[in-house]
């Protein structure tokens, strides 16, 4: 149990830092904000603490991180709040019931971060097994007590733990993979969406196996598939290629760098009996469109779901020239009156900033296009209001013009 509040060390703001944002709602203090002295410089990392106005009236407590950018993560506006078991079953079962209200197979996303109100933890649900990414240091030393109120309150029997990428490596954690509870599934999970069939790699797949967030994209990308010629690119194991293939679709081709990925793919598309309308092109996307566009191929709906390309505000420019690029490269191969969807998942490139850039490189191929839909993540990756991280998916349909 975490020590009562009369023993929480406290950070303090700057006078000149905005105390108001923290009390509207915003989850994070930046080191720049703080007073650092050699106290709180010398914080465990991860360590509880309450936070204070320059006026030390207290804000909530939460996670220090005080040698990192991300100094303090808000855990609970209640500064006197503490960080149990009962703490993490009251988020817990707030999440489940979400989940349990939208679908009716446990497939889902079941953390999403603070848009959930657990700051750095990632959770998604394949059935019986649990996949958890945990972000943040704080939530490192907690591990046994999140794994037990997770699988108490899921009923699920396996609990993997996949730490990598980069949010851990900002916070100085290792890159492992662990089975935490139960025991790794023999084979990839099949996972149906969209009347389509996905299968996922839980333990040596991108992430954690699946991309839960597309979900509605996906679905309103099948609903214009009946009967088309579809390309997905950048594809990981089949995502809109699949969910086309269930819409209708007359062929799909998928595009990805990894042969692994779409090895799962072509397993997806055997598993709903629709192999002899889907191909795969293994190679780098770019390199691929080039090829696809001199061989004079269209299609009437193409879709490009690339990684990341501005993870970060510093990479932003490099990475919006990036999206103009794949608009310019996939705006050709998309057939006269058909369909070209485009997507982001870099939480720096703001909605009006990559539509921009899809719209230079469209306008760049010689196409007229007209937008017909705007998509976000699904409902099970709640987005924070304050915080854009939690809103990183975008996704743009248009129409490019006879």
């Amino acid at each position: 149990m975490t020590a009562p509040l009369s023993t929480l060390p406290t950070l303090r703001l700057k006078p000149k830092a905005d105390a108001r944002r923290l009390r509207h709602g915003f989850p994070w203090a930046w080191a720049d904000e703080l007073v650092l002295d050699r106290r709180s410089r010398g914080l465990t990392a991860g360590a509880l603490a309450v936070l204070e106005d320059a006026e030390r009236r207290p804000l909530g407590m939460g996670a220090a991180t005080t040698g990192g950018k991300i100094a303090f993560r808000m855990l609970d506006r209640d500064p006197e709040a503490v960080i149990d078991e009962t703490w993490i079953g009251g988020r817990m079962r707030a999440a489940l019931a979400l989940r349990n209200q939208l679908f009716e197979a446990p497939f889902y996303r079941l953390i999403h971060a603070e848009g959930d109100g657990v700051p750095g933890l990632i959770v998604d649900r394949f059935g019986d097994t649990l996949v958890m990414q945990p972000n943040a240091i704080w939530l490192e030393e907690r591990l046994e007590m999140f794994a037990d109120v997770l699988l108490d309150l899921t009923g699920c029997t396996t609990l993997i733990k996949n730490g990598s990428g980069r949010a851990r490596a900002a916070e100085g954690l290792p890159d492992e993979m662990t089975v935490l509870r139960g025991a790794a599934p023999e084979a990839p999970i099949q996972v149906s969406m969209n009347g389509a069939t996905y299968l996922a790699d839980v333990i040596g797949g991108q992430k954690t196996g699946l991309f839960y967030d597309q979900r509605p994209n996906q679905a309103f990308a099948a609903s214009l598939a009946r009967d088309a010629r579809v390309l997905d690119v950048f594809s990981h194991v089949g995502g809109f290629g699949l969910a086309a293939l269930a819409g209708g679709a007359s062929e799909a081709v998928a595009v990805d760098a990894s042969a692994p990925a779409l090895s799962l793919a072509q397993a997806g598309a055997a598993a709903m009996g629709a192999e002899a309308r889907f191909q795969t092109r293994a190679g780098d996307a770019f390199d691929v469109m080039e090829a696809l566009s001199g061989e004079g191929a269209q299609f009437d709906l193409v879709v490009a779901d690339p990684p990341a390309f501005a993870p970060s505000k510093p990479a932003l420019e490099k990475g919006l020239r990036a999206y103009e690029r794949v608009a310019r490269l996939a705006a050709p191969l998309v057939a006269p009156g058909g369909v070209l969807i485009l997507c982001s998942c870099s939480h720096a490139a703001e909605l009006p900033k990559f539509r921009a850039a899809c719209l230079r490189g469209i306008g760049r191929a010689g196409r007229v296009p007209r937008l017909i839909y705007t998509g976000f993540a699904g409902p099970d990756h709640p987005q924070h209001p304050d915080l854009s991280e939690t809103g990183y998916l975008k996704a743009l349909a248009f129409r490019l013009m006879p």
